[in-house]
């Protein structure tokens, strides 16, 4: 999430605009605890207050223009921008927003309510997929306000490191005593219980259908879960399965450049940025079709997609791009393409600014 509102921040500035943080204000209850969301709630109110006194005394060109939040839902739904937007009659704007209407009887009813009024009074909402846009549909004020947005990253440095392919490889094949002459699998993703355990412990069933397998696996992560991918995994074979640890973005750049297949099952993942990291360092993917990663990844053209849960399927579509040099290259040059066109800083910077004017005449009342 932080890096995604990074990256929203930054094409905007890139745009001509300039950004400011109102607030560090954290709405998120993960417990569903009502006392605690009422907490959250009250405090949210308080900040909203002291923010409006402080614009409405300050100078008037210190006052912002528009407000902008990014990711808001039941379990962290945006009690400032709604008040302050209202108060200071400036457009509203939300990324990221989705509505989950079957929490309405279940313990987040208060910030699925206040997530609800939000969007409704929201002028523009970006979504990255097509599953949180069609939810949005009956609660915004208007469908013009709903803007599709893909989603993005600056290509320019996944490029420098593929340039540098050769380094990288040679390096990291001897920091982990991999195989320069195999195709190396990677892995990139945090080690936590839930969807990410998930999907490790998909992967290690579906590598383990491989026979012989002329490939090695390597994952860059760690976290809580480690043990239990350890276990997952090791049932594939110790000798070819290598642990990076948690690498900061800079070094993982080197990692996907390195490397010849991204393997991820992407379980219940809204697209997974790690796709698209992959792909912008010329690393195509084997994911599941889980919500938007089809976004990311387009079937047949800069990776596979398998079925959810289909273990066979997966492993097919590794053993098929592992043997098929010219396939897998054909596949790594589609996807770094679309990455700097399709999901490149420019694009987002042009979807950004038109949907900013949109939100500026919407709130003025003029008609879509």
């Amino acid at each position: 999430d932080r890096r995604v509102a990074q990256l929203l921040w930054r094409a905007l500035e890139e745009g001509g605009h300039e950004v400011m943080l109102a607030s560090d204000f954290r709405a998120y209850d993960g417990n569903g605890d009502p006392e605690a969301q009422a907490e959250i709630a009250r405090e949210g109110g308080e900040i909203a207050e002291a923010l409006i006194a402080g614009w409405r005394d300050g100078a008037p060109e210190a006052r912002p223009d528009l407000w902008f939040s990014y990711h808001l839902y039941h379990k962290a739904p945006d009690w400032l921008a709604p008040a302050v937007a209202q108060a200071l009659d400036i457009p509203y704007v939300a990324a990221e927003a989705s509505y989950a209407r079957k929490q309405a009887r279940g313990p987040h009813a208060l910030g699925l309510d206040a997530s609800l009024k939000a969007i409704a009074r929201a002028d523009a909402i970006f979504s990255f997929t097509p599953e949180d846009e069609e939810a949005l549909v009956p609660v915004v004020k208007h469908p013009a306000c709903l803007h599709r947005i893909a989603p993005f990253l600056d290509a320019a440095p996944y490029r420098a490191a593929r340039d540098k392919r050769a380094r990288h490889r040679t390096e990291i094949a001897a920091h982990h005593g991999l195989d320069p002459a195999k195709p190396w699998l990677l892995a990139v993703a945090m080690m936590r219980a839930g969807d990410k355990l998930a999907s490790y412990r998909l992967l290690g069933r579906a590598l383990d259908l491989i026979a012989d397998p002329p490939w090695q696996l390597l994952i860059a992560g760690d976290g809580p879960a480690r043990a239990h991918v350890e276990e997952a995994v090791y049932a594939i074979g110790r000798d070819i399965v290598f642990f990076a640890g948690e690498r900061d973005a800079e070094e993982l750049m080197a990692y996907y450049a390195a490397s010849d297949l991204l393997v991820w099952p992407a379980y219940n993942e809204a697209y997974g940025m790690a796709l698209l990291e992959a792909a912008a360092a010329g690393l195509p993917a084997i994911a599941g079709n889980w919500r938007g990663v089809s976004e990311i990844v387009a079937d047949g053209e800069t990776g596979r997609l398998f079925s959810p849960w289909d273990d066979v399927d997966f492993a097919e579509a590794v053993h098929e791009l592992t043997t098929d040099d010219a396939r897998r290259n054909a596949l790594a040059k589609a996807a770094a393409a679309r990455a700097e066109t399709v999901h490149s800083m420019a694009a987002a910077t042009v979807t950004l600014d038109r949907a900013l004017a949109a939100a500026q005449q919407i709130h003025k009342g003029a008609q879509p």
